[in-house]
């Protein structure tokens, strides 16, 4: 188990992300404003080890992604860039597959995650929003993916953007390299919401996500992630009447029929843990 004092403990270690634990709420901060929050080796790998801290700890219910600065992240750092053009295909091979880590540990981050989008969102950026459970953005806030005029692709990000955005909006945006605002993301389905107050917005989302079984938070992402192929056959049936049948009988299952039918709050909104 972690503790609020590793939580610390490891983000004082880090020095592209800063990580905080306020009451149940986990914190992700992108925190390199002077290079616009851009990714690094160093960032990804700060963010994975971050993304599994919060996994794992007790107190943490939800996790919020943001950045500090003007900017959510521009896309990939350009020394970053530079050292990519030198490397030979493993040493790229293995650099992607950094990253490719990154997102698929985020996406299967066990909690609920909300990513708040200020300003720039380019490239991988995206990919970390599409990999959010739910995401809001400023008004001001900018898309792009960006990767075709290099002559490279999105492809470690492409699963999660085109699951976001669906195939034939996907064509468009990553062929065309063009840049989208806040009003075509959220009808991309990119982001959920649109806000002046990033913070304000996602203060009632957590509060109905603090409202809810941990148990069945983490249940339901897994069921969503299982069911995303559309698919309804005899196995979906199945499994889907197994994981009704065995949460019912559960601890927190059976806590939450207790509380509601004695009209009271379930243990789990009664214990605040709150730590500030």
């Amino acid at each position: 188990m972690t503790t609020m004092t590793s939580i610390a403990e490891l983000s004082a270690s880090f020095s592209a992300v800063r990580c905080e634990l306020k009451g149940k709420v986990g914190y992700l901060i992108l925190n390199r404003p002077e290079v616009h929050n851009a990714f690094d080796e160093v960032m990804i790998s700060e963010m994975t080890q971050a993304i599994n801290a919060f996994a794992h700890e007790s107190d943490c219910a939800v996790m919020v992604l943001k950045s500090d600065g003007k900017h959510f992240s521009a896309g990939a750092d350009l020394n970053w860039m530079r050292k990519q053009a030198a490397m030979d295909f493993d040493a790229n091979l293995k650099d992607a597959r950094e990253l490719a880590n990154l997102m698929d540990t985020l996406d299967r981050f066990p909690k609920p995650s909300i990513a708040l989008v200020n300003g720039a969102a380019y490239g991988g950026a995206l990919g970390l929003i599409c990999c959010c459970d739910i995401a809001i953005s400023s008004h001001k806030a900018s898309f792009c993916l960006s990767e075709v005029k290099l002559g490279l692709i999105p492809a470690v990000i492409s699963p999660y953007v085109v699951r976001a955005m669906g195939p034939r909006q996907s064509r468009r945006y990553m062929l065309t390299a063009e840049r989208f605002d806040a009003s075509m993301a959220l009808a991309l389905g990119v982001v959920h919401e649109i806000a002046d107050d990033l913070d304000a917005a996602a203060a009632p989302i957590i509060q109905n996500l603090l409202s809810g079984s941990p148990q069945a938070l983490g249940w339901c992402k897994s069921l969503i992630a299982r069911l995303q192929s559309g698919v309804i056959d005899e196995h979906t049936r199945d499994y889907t009447s197994e994981r009704i049948a065995r949460i019912r009988v559960s601890g927190e299952g059976q806590e939450g029929l207790n509380a509601f039918f004695d009209k009271r709050s379930p243990a789990w909104v009664n214990d605040t843990g709150s730590k500030d």
